[in-house]
């Protein structure tokens, strides 16, 4: 279990010691009401599979999110389902009870904050601060609490305005994706994201949209259907700067001629590869690698 040195030496009474794994930060626990925004503290917990925190009040705003495994949430005397994607928050004086199912139990990410800014950004949002939402794209999400959890355990100077600044992100994040009423995920969804995970992983073996969507045992438009629904790209750009970003780190750490790193990334020749480079980066990899050399 790992934490970030925190203003106080002992753990806050309100951390649970119900978990498996725990990575945290303690960022000000003794926050002044009237800063706008003060993050107080935050992490990401492998709860243990007897996983139960019961209270009736809680000094801070916060703010849950649900990457893995399922469980439920009382707020209010309210009963929402938790499942990967589930988000859910709660202020002073709003009972709660979060469980984790003992099959399955959970990986959360929490982030507890104070001030005027911070609570008008959460009664405005779809959370009320007595609600669970559902969103799509978790990995999203994943994403963003990992920033917070980097910065918060830095140590460093900005460590709590970084955090600070990424708390409007997360509100407008969950304006973006929230799914309407408790909907769950589609099956559709899932497929999406086995699709994008796949391209991710096997961008290198292929070429074209076809060639990954009869891999897939799919046709290229209903790839390209699923991205437009689920995603904010396409899939054949996804492919593409998968491949691009893939070629910078050649340029830079392997020095390869342009001409090899065409051909070993399925480019049809050195010419299409360039342009499709200067398209995404804005540079010719010529230029890319010696601006890349001039920085190190």
């Amino acid at each position: 279990m790992v934490t970030s040195k925190a203003k106080t030496e002992s753990k806050p009474s309100f951390v649970s010691t119900q978990v498996t794994d725990a990575r945290r930060y303690f960022l000000d626990l003794t926050p002044d009401e009237e800063k706008p925004i003060t993050i107080v503290c935050g992490g990401r917990e492998r709860v243990s599979k007897d996983y139960v925190v019961r209270r009736t009040t809680f000094p801070y705003l916060c703010v849950e999110f649900v990457a893995e495994g399922h469980g439920s949430v009382e707020l209010n005397h309210k009963k929402y389902p938790l499942r990967p994607g589930a988000v859910f928050a709660y202020m002073p004086n709003i009972a709660h009870c979060i469980r984790t199912s003992s099959t399955d139990p959970m990986l959360k990410y929490y982030i507890d904050f104070t001030g005027s800014e911070g609570a008008k950004l959460l009664r405005e949002s779809s959370l009320r601060g007595d609600r669970a939402i559902y969103v799509s794209n978790p990995e999203e999400f994943v994403g963003l609490f990992e920033m917070f959890l980097k910065e918060g355990m830095s140590g460093e100077t900005h460590g709590q305005d970084l955090c600070a600044a990424l708390l409007p992100v997360l509100f407008l994040k969950l304006s973006q994706r929230a799914m309407p009423g408790n909907v769950r995920q589609p099956r559709a969804y899932f497929t999406y994201l086995e699709a994008r995970d796949f391209i991710e992983k096997e961008f290198r073996k292929y070429d074209t949209i076809e060639e990954v969507a009869e891999e897939l045992l799919t046709n290229p438009a209903s790839l390209c259907r699923l991205f437009r629904r689920f995603g904010e790209t396409t899939p054949y750009r996804l492919l593409i700067r998968l491949k691009i970003q893939e070629a910078a780190s050649m340029l830079v750490d392997q020095q390869m001629m342009v001409k090899e790193i065409a051909a070993e990334l399925g480019f049809a020749d050195q010419f299409h590869f360039s342009r499709v480079f200067k398209r995404v980066y804005g540079l010719s990899p010529e230029k890319f690698s010696r601006q890349s050399q001039w920085s190190t």
